[in-house]
């Protein structure tokens, strides 16, 4: 893939699709390993009870509007959810940003982008904590001048 291609991936002005050619999916974990997902491969939740509130975190990958009431059950008790709209069409999609939209105003959350068609839906209790780095030192253990 050329340089301008990368980037253009990166922005999230195309779909990288190359990069799935490097990923085999005949690969097993173990024995264990088809215990570890819902029966439903779009909605993955912790399975062991949280210790504390707020200690899961929902992920939903709809195919359909219809599949937006999953993401409503899971906002409602308090799950933040992850949305990945990667595999629906356009119209579709924007049905589903305008109901979660729509249901975090309701519920007083906040709705974050994450990256291309995919979204974080928050509970009004959660903190986002910003991945951005911190400031640079000058005498820092990676400093290479």
């Amino acid at each position: 893939m050329g340089s301008v291609r990368k980037a253009s991936a990166w922005l999230g002005l195309v779909d990288d699709n190359d990069d799935e050619r490097y990923y085999d999916d005949d690969y097993s974990e173990g024995p264990d390993s088809e215990d570890a997902w819902v029966t439903d491969p779009r909605v993955k939740v912790a399975a062991d009870p949280p210790e504390e509130k707020g200690r899961r975190i929902g992920t939903v990958t709809p195919d359909s509007f219809r599949d937006a009431r999953a993401i409503g059950e899971l906002f409602r008790e308090g799950v933040p959810v992850i949305v990945n709209l990667t595999s629906m069409e356009p119209a579709d999609a924007k049905r589903v940003v305008d109901f979660a939209a729509g249901l975090v105003f309701g519920l007083r959350g906040s709705i974050d982008r994450v990256s291309t068609r995919v979204f974080l839906l928050s509970p009004a209790d959660t903190e986002i904590v910003s991945g951005a780095p911190a400031a640079h030192r000058s005498d820092g253990f990676f400093n290479q001048s």
